[in-house]
């Protein structure tokens, strides 16, 4: 046994090195994971960490290593394939079977063999400081490429190799020290436990650090961003209407909806400020026809009438509610470059009025289109450019939700004329329709119904930037996402519940705008004498949803994306039993839960798991608890030093040492006595432990003359008394364990 750790502890450095690669190769199978076989990456991990196990546990000759590591890895992909049901031994000679095992791990034989090779060779390059660095660097900057040119998010995959990065480093130098100093070497390695604990604590403040530092909207461009504008080309920018099939699309405004579906890339760059008395999305336009593929823009095919629009005055609506509503202001700062036009204006909800654009009360590029309720620009009028500024008044319902959710379709919709908004395609297949019947067959009102579809499309699907298309076999965009796709982002879950809703004779339409941004500030003005908070909004924050109409109730917008919260305010309406009057309730505005507009994931789960933070806490409690206690005698001075205002003598720090001297004494059964003086107490300590006199005749000597003596104590006796104390200390717990 002595042997074997003998040997273990002689390849320590290289077995680090293998952790550290492993950490750093797990990355990059994090990454493919997606991209082979569900059986490649079990096979590729198992080879890896049998080749990583069996160097660090068995300290033998490389040759005989070579041939165990051969026998392991050709019993783990046995193993594997055995697991996913590629081969199984079957009854017969032995060649038979093993000329089927070679015929069915072929295929694989090349990943397997690489990764072999790869830890192998990858371990060993860590031999200086140099290469490590070269090696944890050029990984580094591949992820970060990938993250940039790509649609993956490898900041995560980053944060891993630094770590990996740094424990090698750490490691790198640990070995330094062993074969430059080997004395030192082994007078730390009398010390283990402390060496890790000192580690520990290090990672700890730097994960902690990591975790709760503040999310900071992105300040510069993606370097591709940066490369395509320096170069004088534009950057596609879309919210997932993407005509070129996500080659080169970022995230942003959409501008064109008819071919919904690809991949995008979540570009940060700010796109405006709003400044509002309440959170909220800020909608833009509204789409009523859906083709199978995406949505038509029908507005200037005539159906919804142009008005024209006066600042300040009051905004009228087609479908109007009944219910109480309430103001909501704001004031929008465009930071887009002067060249980028809008076809409407932001706001939330639905605009009541336009109180002023660019400060001033010029609004005759304005158009006011009552049906859809946007607020349009018209830049060729007199050709001038998007406004900067411009403040709006929005008019957001308060949702009576508990009367809603009675309301049956004939209630709601009788006499009603809303086929605009329960147009669906002939071609829509029929599994649609039979879905959204299914999903909501215990809902008996449309309020309920809207509620079902909306949990159904929330929890299960995944939401994704960069949906996998192969899957993709129907014509229509929403088959294909409910039936074959099953994943995607808010076009996909926004265009689906529209679809879903009309498919049970419920009217709803599409809406796009965004999400409402990262709060950044709080500001107060003329136009916000009670304060406002101000929202910063990027393309990232791009977003579409559902809006569902309920006569009399009016619109009411939907989230169907996982990872959005929509602003909403409900009220909790009950009806009363008599004629005995009621007072109005109060309105209430339900606080949403913080959402990551930036860039919604697949998942909430937090990125570094909650045992990991709690251990992490705990080693830097522990740490804080060794300091208060090892420098115990430092904060007791500094606190004095604070009472008395002026630094101590080292003739005051002798006296209140003494008294910890002959605490510590007393705590080891050797107090004074009331009638002895201490020079009389010292003398019967030396009779019991002799061997003590080395350390308390010097103690003696100096306490008296800091306390008699008229000659001022200096540091050097000071510093003597320390080291007295500490040499006694070391000696009684050594002579204490014989």
């Amino acid at each position: 046994m002595k042997k074997w750790w003998d040997g273990i502890s002689r390849s320590w450095y290289y077995s680090l090195s293998l952790i550290w690669v492993f950490i750093i190769a797990l990355q990059w199978i994090n990454y493919a994971n997606g991209v082979w076989y569900q059986e490649t990456t079990p096979l590729v991990l198992a080879t890896m960490a049998v080749v990583a196990i069996i160097d660090i546990l068995i300290p033998l000759k490389m040759i005989y290593r070579l041939v165990i590591k051969l026998f392991a890895v050709l019993g783990a992909v046995y193993y594997v394939l055995s697991h996913y049901g590629f081969y199984s031994w079957q009854e017969g000679s032995l060649t038979d079977n093993v000329e089927t095992f070679t015929q069915t791990v072929s295929p694989y034989l090349w990943f397997v063999l690489s990764a072999w090779v790869l830890i192998e060779v990858s371990a060993r390059i860590g031999s200086s400081r140099r290469a490590i660095i070269m090696f944890v660097g050029t990984n580094i900057a591949a992820l970060s490429i990938l993250d940039s040119f790509t649609t993956s998010m490898m900041w995560e995959e980053v944060a891993w190799v630094v770590f990996a990065g740094m424990g090698w480093l750490v490691s790198n130098h640990f070995r330094y020290f062993q074969q430059r100093f080997p004395k030192g070497w082994k007078h730390l390695r009398r010390y283990p436990l402390k060496i890790i604990f000192n580690i520990a604590v290090i990672f700890s403040i730097i994960l902690l650090v990591g975790v709760n530092v503040p999310e900071v909207q992105p300040t510069l461009k993606d370097p591709y961003t940066a490369w395509k504008n320096w170069r004088g080309e534009a950057v596609i920018t879309i919210n997932g209407s993407n005509p070129l099939n996500g080659q080169g699309a970022s995230s942003g405004y959409s501008r064109e909806d008819s071919n919904l579906g690809g991949g995008f890339n979540f570009d940060y760059t700010p796109v405006m400020t709003v400044s509002t008395t309440s959170r909220s999305y800020w909608r833009g336009e509204t789409r009523l026809v859906y083709s199978g593929e995406g949505w038509i823009d029908r507005s200037s095919n005539g159906w919804s009438e142009l008005q024209s629009v006066e600042a300040g005055t009051e905004l009228p609506l087609d479908e109007s509610s009944d219910v109480e509503k309430k103001t909501v202001k704001q004031q929008v700062k465009m930071l887009s470059e002067d060249n980028v036009t809008y076809p409407v204006l932001f706001g939330a909800y639905t605009i009541g009025r336009v109180t002023d654009v660019d400060g001033g009360s010029d609004t005759s590029q304005l158009d006011w289109r009552s049906n859809p309720g946007e607020v349009h620009w018209s830049p060729t009028r007199q050709n001038r450019k998007f406004p900067e500024s411009y403040s709006l008044v929005s008019r957001v319902p308060i949702v009576p939700v508990k009367e809603l959710e009675k309301k049956t379709f004939n209630q709601l919709y009788a006499d009603k004329s809303l086929d605009r908004y329960l147009q669906v395609p002939s071609e829509l297949p029929d599994r649609v329709r039979n879905l959204a019947k299914e999903v909501t067959a215990s809902g008996d009102t449309p309020y309920e119904k809207v509620e079902l579809l909306q949990q159904y499309l929330q929890n299960n699907f995944a939401y994704t930037n960069n949906p996998d298309l192969s899957k993709k076999k129907s014509r229509d965009f929403v088959d294909s996402f409910l039936f074959e796709v099953k994943e995607g982002y808010c076009d996909y879950y926004s265009t689906a519940m529209v679809m879903m809703a009309r498919s049970l004779d419920i009217p709803a339409r599409w809406v796009k705008g965004y999400a409402p941004g990262q709060a950044s500030g709080y500001v107060t003005s003329d136009y916000f004498p009670d304060g406002a908070t101000e929202y910063t909004v990027t393309n990232a924050d791009a977003h579409s949803w559902a809006e569902i109409y309920f006569a009399d109730y009016g619109w009411v917008p939907i989230e169907a994306t996982p990872g959005f919260d929509m602003p909403m305010i409900t009220e909790a309406v009950q009806t009363p039993a008599d004629d005995t009057p009621t007072p109005e309730p109060e309105e209430e505005e339900q606080t949403p839960e913080e959402e990551e507009t930036q860039a919604p994931v697949q998942n909430n789960e937090p990125a570094v798991p909650a045992a990991v933070i709690w251990i992490a806490s705990g080693v830097i409690a522990a740490w804080a608890i060794v300091m208060l206690i090892r420098y115990r005698r430092e904060l007791s001075f500094m606190i004095m030093r604070m009472r008395q205002g002026e630094a101590l003598t080292p003739q005051q720090k002798m006296m209140a040492e003494s008294k910890r001297w002959f605490a510590w004494m007393k705590r080891h059964g050797m107090d004074r006595r009331p009638h002895e003086t201490l020079r009389e107490s010292v003398t019967r300590w030396e009779e019991v432990r002799p061997d003590l006199a080395i350390h308390l005749t010097p103690l003696l000597e100096l306490f008296e003359k800091a306390k008699y003596s008229p000659n001022q104590i200096t540091e050097e006796e000071w510093t003597t008394m320390q080291h007295h104390l500490q040499n006694l200390r070391k000696r009684w717990r050594k002579t204490s364990t014989k």
